[in-house]
Formats: C-alpha cells, sequence, structure tokens
C-alpha cells in the first residue's frame, strides 16, 4: 500500500514528491555600445536559439488619427529594405532557416528570431537591416492595411473577440490608449499610408532603453562580439525619449452590465473583469498564480467546478489575474448555452464574490503544489526563457522575479493567498455578454444592476 493509503492492479500508487526548490536560469548580463541591455542564457543541448528584442514603444505614442500603425509597422518590417527587396528577403531568411517575427504590446515593440546556431551571425544582420533600413514599401503597406481591416472585420463577427473588444471599451476610461484595440480600429487603419509607418519607425525603433535576450546553447560563439558587431549600425539617438505606459485607468462607469445583440445566438459569450495587482503587489506576484488556477484555471477550480462539471452550462470557463505595466485585471471569460444565460451569469457571479476566508487550505494547497510542479517545465526552452526576460525587463524587473515567485508559491500560506484575493474585490464588476437580447430582462431581474444593449456591429 503506498503512503496515501491507495493500491492499484499494478501495485501500490506511486506517491508524487513535494517540489524541490528551482531557480529561472540566470544570464550573463551585458550592455552595448548602442545602449543595449543584453541577457545571454547559456542552455546546453538547445541548438535552436531564441533572439527577443523589446523596444519601448508603448501603444500610447502611436498618433491618435493612425492608431494600429505599430502593428502594420510589425507586420511589414521584413517586407523590403534598402538592400533586398521583400521577395529577397523572404529568401535570405529561408535559406539560412530563419524565422523572423515582429509585434507590438502595451509596452513595447518586440522582435523575435529563432535560429540554429551556426547562422546566428546572419540572423542578426538580417535582423538589424529590418531595424535600421526598413522601406516599408507602398505596396507592402496598402496589403498589410487591407489585411488588417479584414482581421477587423473578423473580430467582429467572432464572439468572443467581439466581447473582449466591448470589454476594454466599457473598462477602461476613453482617454486611455487601453480602452482602444491595439491593433487600431477600421477607421484608423484605413487611414494608415506608407508614410505614416516610414514616419513612426523613424520616430521609435532605436536602441534606447532596448533589451535583448538570446537564450540557448551558446558554447563556443563570442557573444558579445557577434552582438556588438552585428548591432553596431543601430545608433542611440540622442534625446530620444519613449512615450510612456498609459496607466490603465478603469472608467467611472465600467461598474455595469453590457449585452451585445446577436439574435437567435445559442450560445452567449461572457467577458467579465474586475482590478487586479501588477507584478509588485505588496502581497507578491505568488499568491495570485495559486488563486487564478484556483479560482478558474483548471476544470477542478471552482468555477468549472460548478458550472461545468455539475450543471453542464458550459464546455469551460477560464478566469485569473493578468498584471500590466502599472495596473492590473481579474477576468473570466467563455461561452454557455444560449438558454441558461442567466443561470450562468448568477453562478458566475455568485463564485466571484466569494471571500478569502472561503477559500480551503485544500484547494490552495492542491493549486500551489500545480504551479510549483509544473514551473520548470513552463521554462524549459529557449524561446519560453528569452521571452519571459524580456518581457521582466521591460517592467523593471530582473529573472531572480521568477526564482523567488516560484519559491513564494512552494511555500504559500494560506492565509496570504486570501488576504491577497480580498485585497482587490469589492468593486462591482464590468460584464460583458454577446448573445440573444431576450437574456436581458432575466439578468437585470438578478439584482446586479441595469443591463445596457447594444446592437452588434455590421461586419
Amino acid at each position: 500500500m503506498s503512503a496515501d493509503g491507495v493500491t492499484t492492479p499494478a501495485g501500490p500508487r506511486p506517491v508524487v514528491a513535494e517540489p524541490a526548490p528551482w531557480s529561472f536560469p540566470q544570464p550573463d548580463r551585458f550592455v552595448l555600445s548602442n545602449g543595449v541591455a543584453v541577457q545571454a542564457f547559456d542552455m546546453p543541448g538547445q541548438h535552436v536559439l531564441s533572439v527577443q528584442l523589446g523596444i519601448p514603444a508603448p501603444l500610447a505614442g502611436e498618433p491618435k488619427e493612425v492608431e494600429g500603425v505599430g502593428l502594420i509597422m510589425a507586420r511589414c518590417l521584413d517586407q523590403g529594405t534598402a538592400r533586398h527587396t521583400a521577395d529577397e528577403m523572404a529568401e535570405l531568411l529561408d535559406r539560412k532557416g530563419i524565422a523572423l517575427h515582429a509585434g507590438v504590446g502595451e509596452r513595447a515593440f518586440l522582435v523575435e528570431l529563432d535560429v540554429i546556431s551556426r547562422n546566428l551571425g546572419a540572423a542578426l544582420d538580417l535582423m538589424v537591416e529590418c531595424l535600421t533600413e526598413a522601406t516599408f514599401p507602398e505596396a507592402e503597406v496598402r496589403r498589410e492595411v487591407r489585411h488588417r481591416v479584414a482581421d477587423i472585420g473578423q473580430d467582429h463577427a467572432d464572439p468572443g473577440s467581439l466581447a473582449a473588444l466591448h470589454f476594454i471599451a466599457t473598462y477602461f476610461d476613453s482617454a486611455d490608449r487601453a480602452s482602444r484595440p491595439g491593433g487600431g480600429s477600421r477607421e484608423t487603419v484605413s487611414t494608415i499610408t506608407a508614410e505614416a509607418v516610414r514616419d513612426y519607425y523613424a520616430a521609435t525603433v532605436h536602441p534606447d532603453g532596448a533589451v535583448l535576450a538570446v537564450a540557448g546553447d551558446l558554447s563556443g560563439i563570442d557573444l558579445p562580439t557577434l552582438l556588438e558587431t552585428a548591432f553596431a549600425p543601430w545608433a542611440s539617438v540622442p534625446g530620444h525619449r519613449p512615450a510612456t505606459v498609459d496607466p490603465g485607468t478603469r472608467a467611472a462607469t465600467a461598474g455595469r452590465i453590457v449585452l451585445v445583440d446577436r439574435p437567435g445566438a445559442v450560445q452567449t459569450e461572457l467577458h467579465l473583469g474586475g482590478p487586479g495587482p501588477t507584478r509588485s503587489d505588496p502581497l507578491g506576484w505568488g499568491p495570485y498564480q495559486v488563486l487564478s488556477f484556483a479560482v478558474g484555471g483548471s476544470p477542478q477550480a471552482r468555477i468549472d467546478r460548478v458550472l461545468r462539471e455539475e450543471r453542464g452550462y458550459t464546455y469551460g470557463i477560464r478566469a485569473g489575474f493578468r498584471p500590466r505595466t502599472r495596473t492590473g485585471l481579474f477576468t473570466a471569460l467563455g461561452s454557455v448555452r444560449g438558454e441558461v444565460t442567466v443561470e450562468a451569469v448568477a453562478a458566475l457571479l455568485d463564485i466571484l464574490d466569494l471571500q478569502g476566508s472561503d477559500l480551503t487550505d485544500d484547494e490552495l494547497s492542491h493549486a500551489a503544489g500545480y504551479q510549483a510542479r509544473t514551473a520548470p517545465g513552463r521554462f524549459a526552452t529557449c524561446e519560453a526563457v528569452a521571452a519571459e526576460a524580456v518581457s521582466l525587463a521591460l517592467d523593471g524587473l530582473g529573472v531572480d522575479f521568477v526564482t523567488r515567485t516560484v519559491d513564494q508559491v512552494r511555500t504559500l500560506d494560506p492565509d496570504v493567498a486570501r488576504a491577497a484575493w480580498d485585497r482587490h474585490r469589492g468593486e462591482p464588476w464590468t460584464v460583458i455578454l454577446v448573445g440573444d437580447a431576450q437574456h436581458a430582462k432575466g439578468i437585470e431581474e438578478l439584482g446586479r444592476g441595469p443591463v445596457d444593449v447594444v446592437s452588434q456591429p455590421r461586419v
């Protein structure tokens, strides 16, 4: 018989040991002559290297009339330089087995490379060529603008995406960039020209404040020399100051219910949210990871245990804390059967209204154990390590933050987790529903406030 008293036909069930202390990989740190702060992670055996670059270029810095220009810039970054056409660049990347991607986020413009170690030098040269010599041809920009406008139409047709768009518009103050789509609206994207992209590129793509992480098997690579040589053409701009990140202010009217009417919808999409912590919360970030898992992070979590397993309202609702740069969120999202919309909303809000004292030692211990045991697996690849390092650096944090957080999870004090839950509860929820407006009356009768019914936008 095993230590927990359970036997199986094959014999005693193995006992899962308590997780041992674990540390996030430690990097070598150095700064290039142009000011780029580098973190190098030597991960033996991982010969496909990950190179991640974060350039401080918050979405709040986009000109309002061309919001979405950052995303168009990212999509066109490798589609033509002063030395190579889009086709030539694609051929060079393909020939060397280089994957180059760019994107935008709340805080930064991000560029990522995946390449085998022997081609790292060539990959870095092409990356820097894109950072310094991108030309943004008219035809390529027009094509990406058309694609983005089509994407916006798809977002408005998809219930989950539509709920997310209404959530940010309802939750955040209208003066805050976070209240509007990160990739711009149909109106702003349609006005983006190649000239607007070039202007934004010239204003934002600078090494000042940039962070670079390289992870993988670095044996035999003189990385400081290689990076210094490759990035030499990317010069710092005296006096350049990146835009500041918007505060993420919650709107004064955010605590309300909005139902986006989709006549005849057989499912209702739910998107709920309220205030949450940043990574710098005084109680630490560890308790919030545990709470996310315990409340809405698995089929055994409180939400799915009731809405899915007991009542069969949904295939699954996911909920958890999401840190932002200057604020944070708690969100819960998923879809339910249309005919049980009212009952599902009532049950979900009842669960989310729990007090910290309602959380049991057992459920917190189970959630903490899962998070602590799986942490090494979440950071087993060089891509995950490099991405986490850049994300933290852009928030002013080092990778020791991950080690401290996992250790806090592993040694969790349940009372700290309960206090963490209570710390960010109390304000009314922002509730977005995408479904048939016939459910509005029943939802109002729940006593959670009036329901604002709005029409689904035309695609």
